[in-house]
């Protein structure tokens, strides 16, 4: 049990890593939580500080993920877990989730910014990445479809969340394709979904109300009337 809390632990503290905010205090001097939609992820860096910090940002998240699932997992594995696996469930699969879980944990309730963070999106698909490398990039292009057609990056991060766990339905079931710990992936990525889904829900009301804000405009360095003297 020692072993499986101290990946946790680690995976918990690297998703904790306030990359936005870090950005915004040390290069611009201010909290990036201060200014936009007021969120610590890489959408509202994207709006106030421009795109190449909000791909920098998006990336640095996405990497916390891919280290928990795919590295850390492995730092004190175990052949066997430190229980009885009672469950249908692949044993190395379940503690690379369990990690990748604990990194999105981290980043929307951070341990180094009084536990408000982001909304998991960029960390939760750096986890998918490192597990299921297929479902990842059919996820990753339903994100860049719908968000290219609506200009709602959280409605593309919605939809993504969402085009994980069915792509995998769809290709173990419907294709005949045979997916390594199936069963696994299937349960935890729809926990992953209702997740960020919950994460999400403000986004979600504003997108019913029609208040939510596109992006558009990636071309400019920040958003004048977000921007501040440091």
């Amino acid at each position: 049990m020692l072993n499986l809390a101290i990946v946790i632990l680690l995976s918990y503290v690297i998703g904790s890593i306030p990359t936005s905010l870090m950005l915004s205090k040390w290069i611009h001097g201010f909290d990036i939580r201060t200014k936009g939609s007021g969120n610590a992820g890489g959408t509202n860096v994207f709006r106030v500080l421009g795109w190449k910090s909000g791909v920098f940002v998006m990336l640095v998240d996405l990497g916390k993920g891919v280290l928990a699932t795919a590295v850390i997992s492995r730092l004190f594995w175990d052949p066997t877990l430190p229980f009885y696996n009672r469950s249908p469930f692949d044993d190395f699969t379940i503690i690379q989730m369990i990690c990748g879980g604990a990194a999105i944990v981290g980043h929307i309730w951070t341990l180094f910014a009084g536990f408000k963070g982001g909304k998991g999106i960029a960390t939760g698909a750096g986890m998918l990445l490192g597990i299921a490398p297929t479902e990842f990039v059919i996820s990753i292009a339903v994100f860049f479809i719908v968000f290219w057609v609506y200009k709602y990056v959280s409605l593309g991060s919605i939809a993504a969340a969402v085009a994980f766990p069915m792509s995998l339905f769809v290709r173990h079931n419907l294709f005949g394709d045979e997916i390594a710990s199936y069963r696994t992936l299937i349960v935890f990525s729809l926990s992953v979904a209702i997740l960020l889904l919950y994460s999400h829900r403000a986004n979600i009301k504003r997108l019913l109300e029609g208040t939510e804000k596109k992006i558009s405009g990636f071309a400019r360095k920040k958003v004048q009337e977000t921007s501040s003297p440091r």
